[in-house]
């Protein structure tokens, strides 16, 4: 009997779990889940007769190395900051280790040791990353392998609200961890556009924007992720001329949400004095300039060069953000006093549903003959707990744990799934599982 044990039991693992557990009558598994919460384990696994839920703290050494050295897979579906942990328990058990998280320098350093032991350590498993690389690699060796010449290379991905579900003037919802969205883009975006390397600042970001259509979605804005430029190796792509990765939202938001970054709104490096006692509306002010006579609304109109009845003015009036409510958060953030504001608003209810989008568009020269492949991926959830978000992130680890135990791929070290070895088997059964990609080719 192999035995699986999944770290964490949050929202992201309830389609990983409900996999595992459903295969586990065929190949004689049984699947332990571990969470600090009892209650959210024996959730996930309800009183399935091959699960079992456990109390379970990563920081507990005892219990770290007991549960692990018990195991012959485990998953970690932990924040990236504690896969490091469960790795270095993984090696000194010899257990193989799975995540949706991207590599950090800590984990390649790891990758002699797994190597050695004749371990795998899969990492960036889930959506994004994950299937984004698996379904682009797919298609960039597909083009190689014809003889053809790579030119222009762009993905986008986003995770937004279903369209029968939307219904607020942002066109959003959160639909996975709200800080992220916060800080989503702080820093550098790079990009390579047409041979030249480009350098985009945070404040610049949400106005550089390109325009893409999604089959059946109809049209949405992408803003530029942060460094695409580590994809030219990583893929394979040293000399291609254009690549871009990007973020996709619902036209309009963008430039919305630009206001809050240029007014400094989501700033995460500083603490505001007395957070505890701002209402929104003292909050939004500290980021204005004072106009005598003038309101906070009337204020922010003219600093932002916009009508009061404009749709960025609607936008930012449905937030509520000229309220009097007092704050509440000690020692906050502007963006974590921004994060509450919107929690409140973009919440997702109980019959809300997701959305996950995602395009890879290619550009490549095969026999004299410049062409353009367009490949689209949708998904909608299926409720407030079966998200698209959780089942494009639970399915490609679940298809891959399936895999490794029972010995259908092997590759050993730190890995990330753009082996065909690896993304082959899993775009297959992905696709079988609803998670289609339809692609278009074009002559240009």
């Amino acid at each position: 009997m192999k035995k699986i044990f999944i770290v964490g039991a949050g929202l992201s693992s309830t389609s990983l779990i409900d996999y595992l557990l459903r295969q586990s009558q065929k190949y004689d598994w049984q699947i332990t889940v571990g969470d600090l919460t009892l209650e959210s384990a024996a959730h996930k696994v309800a009183n399935h007769p091959n699960g079992r839920a456990i109390q379970f703290d990563i920081s507990d050494q005892l219990q770290r190395t007991t549960e692990i050295s018990h195991a012959d897979i485990v998953v970690s579906m932990l924040p990236g900051s504690m896969h490091s942990l469960v790795a270095k328990e993984c090696l000194a058990c010899e257990k193989h280790l799975l995540t949706p998280s991207y590599v950090t320098a800590e984990m390649k350093g790891m990758d002699g040791a797994f190597r050695e032991k004749g371990l795998i350590f899969l990492n960036e498993m889930g959506v994004d990353p994950g299937i984004d690389h698996m379904s682009a690699m797919r298609v960039i060796d597909k083009i190689k392998q014809k003889g053809g010449k790579l030119l222009s290379f762009k993905s986008f991905c986003g995770g937004l609200v279903a369209p029968a579900c939307d219904d607020n003037p942002w066109n959003y919802k959160f639909s996975w961890n709200p800080r992220n969205v916060v800080i989503a883009g702080q820093g550098i975006a790079k990009f390579k556009e047409h041979g030249q390397c480009r350098y985009v600042p945070y404040n610049q970001l949400f106005s550089t924007i390109s325009q893409v259509e999604m089959p059946g979605y109809g049209d949405f804005e992408v803003y530029p992720n942060r460094d695409s430029l580590q994809y030219c190796e990583l893929y394979g792509l040293e000399d291609i001329p254009t690549i871009i990765r990007g973020t996709m939202r619902r036209p309009g938001f963008c430039e919305a949400w630009n206001v809050f970054v240029q007014l400094g709104c989501a700033d995460d490096t500083y603490i505001m004095e007395d957070s505890s006692q701002l209402s929104y509306r003292r909050y939004l002010n500290s980021f204005l300039p004072y106009r005598k006579g003038k309101s906070t609304e009337e204020t922010l109109a003219e600093i932002i060069g916009q009508p009061l009845n404009s749709v960025i003015m609607d936008k930012i009036r449905w937030l509520g953000i000229y309220s009097d409510e007092i704050i509440g958060l000690k020692n906050a953030t502007p963006a974590m006093i921004l994060q509450k504001v919107l929690e409140q608003k973009w919440a997702m209810t109980e019959s809300d549903r997701d959305l996950l989008v995602m395009q890879h568009q290619f550009e490549f020269e095969l026999d004299g003959q410049r062409k353009r492949i367009i490949s689209s991926m949708s998904c909608e959830g299926k409720g407030n707990e079966n998200t698209a978000m959780s089942y494009t992130v639970g399915m490609p680890l679940a298809i891959a744990v399936k895999l490794i135990a029972t010995d259908s791929i092997r590759p050993i070290g730190v890995q990330i799934p753009i082996l065909p070895g690896i993304y082959n088997p899993i775009l297959d059964e992905l696709d079988s599982s609803g998670i289609t990609f339809v692609e278009q080719e074009v002559n240009l």
